[in-house]
């Protein structure tokens, strides 16, 4: 009896030792969106095999200022931005989907993670189009390594508290993306979301530096 009673007690003062090591606020930091503070090289390549894929099979030219070149460094170039952008009549939009007056670093940190969801979720819709046999086989990494990541944030979007609500700037934005997405043809959903993979996974690695993204 006397033993029992011991070790109950000193599982109770390792509970209370372990739980004063480690606060609660502390273990909702705790997730997997570290490891995209850099995008692994070869990925950078998959999106940019498949932008240029997208590129020839829809017949748009002049996509990229500088000889065509899409460039895959830090600095992540926005391609939606740019004012030759040539697209087919179906696939203009209205709107410009990605296009921002402010920086994601503006932002709160869980407002990062719901922004980058809400451009990933359309990016994934957008990839998972049918498509030609060819394009297909070239959009697989990208969307499988798309789908990853999202599924990492929503696990910390769990995390973080429940009584978080969007700021104003946020809010905003999602709006006019839902509207977008309720009145622009897929063509110009699937065109600006390949087109600005670059800049969500700018938005991506933003995120995964939190307080450290400025």
């Amino acid at each position: 009896m006397l033993c029992l009673s011991f070790t109950s007690l000193l599982v109770l003062v390792l509970g209370v030792s372990l739980g004063a090591a480690f606060p609660q606020g502390a273990l909702k930091k705790s997730c997997s969106l570290s490891k995209y503070k850099f995008i692994m090289r070869h990925e950078m390549k998959a999106a940019r095999k498949m932008m240029e894929h997208f590129v020839s099979t829809t017949g748009n030219r002049g996509l990229w200022a500088g000889g065509g070149q899409c460039r895959e460094d830090a600095e992540f170039e926005t391609l939606g931005d740019k004012e030759n952008i040539k697209l087919q009549s179906d696939r203009k939009c209205n709107t410009r989907l990605f296009h921002r007056k402010w920086k994601i670093a503006d932002l709160s940190v869980p407002d990062r993670v719901s922004l980058v969801e809400a451009e990933l979720d359309l990016t994934i819709a957008m990839l998972e189009l049918p498509t030609v046999p060819s394009f297909d086989e070239t959009r697989q990494r990208p969307l499988a390594f798309l789908t990853q990541v999202r599924e990492d944030l929503r696990g910390c979007m769990a995390m973080e508290a429940t009584s978080h609500q969007p700021s104003g700037r946020l809010r905003h934005w999602l709006q006019n993306l839902q509207t977008a997405k309720n009145t622009e043809t897929t063509g110009c959903l699937e065109a600006s979301a390949i087109f600005n993979i670059f800049q969500v996974l700018e938005d991506l690695r933003c995120t995964a530096r939190r307080e450290q993204c400025t």
